[in-house]
């Protein structure tokens, strides 16, 4: 039996997808668990009721049905995703490349069962949608990273700094300290426009630099004093990041330009 999540932030939609999931469990054995009228609420209704497939608006004010299903592809066995969309033909071909279901608004019945159909034969997880995100240039509004068993999610516009350390990213924001274990290479490539390289290991957010200060070097050996550096202070945290001397030039700029 398939359970099924309802995600739309119309109720009329999800009124009338209900009444068309009456009908289609004549012929595909369903159960629907839950509904969310919003993609954090969406996020949160599937760790908790654990549902095989997700029925997902694409437009929705808080978070929109592409930066659901990248957070739902993080989970170790992410539900199916089946859009619900009146996306243009460009982007429907983008969903046929990369096999993702899909029903156009107002939906058909027919269309829906050959769907639910399609879901029962695949295996949890398929497919993954982050190619599929980025093929459409969508960007998060949020972080993902999983806490004690946990999905927390992280609003992008809180966060401060990202620092690489070891194997591990650190999120910074202004009241406390997260781990990931994405790239900050690949953070910069998506937040490249809200986040600026300091240092080979950190970047910040553009609107969170408050202003420089230069830090003297310790003295050597001989007690000539080492060529000092560049720290950048930062809004909302006490920590001071160094900036490297190939990127002071970049830095400066981009702050005097904010």
């Amino acid at each position: 039996m398939l359970k099924i999540l309802i995600v739309d932030d119309e109720p009329p939609a999800r009124a009338r997808m209900h009444q068309l999931l009456a009908d289609a469990a004549q012929q595909v054995e369903l159960k629907v668990v839950g509904e969310a009228d919003c993609g954090v609420a969406a996020l949160h209704a599937v760790e908790r009721l654990e549902p095989d497939v997700v029925l997902l608006d694409i437009t929705m004010p808080d978070m929109n049905g592409i930066e659901v299903a990248r957070h739902l592809a993080a989970h170790e066995q992410p539900p199916c995703v089946i859009f619900v969309t009146a996306y243009d033909a460009h982007a429907l071909e983008a969903f046929d490349v990369q096999a993702v279901g899909y029903l156009l608004k107002p939906v058909r019945a027919d269309k829906l069962v050959a769907a639910l159909q399609i879901a029962k034969r695949m295996q949890r997880g398929e497919p993954r949608l982050e190619a599929l995100a980025r093929s459409l240039g969508s960007s998060r509004t949020h972080l993902t990273v999983s806490e004690r068993g946990r999905m927390v999610l992280i609003p992008v516009d809180e966060i401060v700094f990202l620092r690489a350390e070891l194997k591990y990213v650190t999120i910074r924001t202004p009241t406390r300290e997260h781990l990931t274990e994405e790239s900050l290479t690949a953070l910069e490539q998506e937040f490249g426009e809200r986040f600026i390289r300091i240092h080979r290991n950190a970047l910040v957010a553009r609107s969170a630099i408050l202003g420089f200060e230069r830090v003297r070097g310790r003295p050597d050996a001989d007690g000539e004093g080492a060529e000092g550096h560049w720290e950048v202070q930062l809004n909302g945290v006490a920590e001071r990041l160094p900036v490297s001397r190939r990127q002071w030039a970049v830095v400066k700029a981009a702050a005097k330009g904010a």
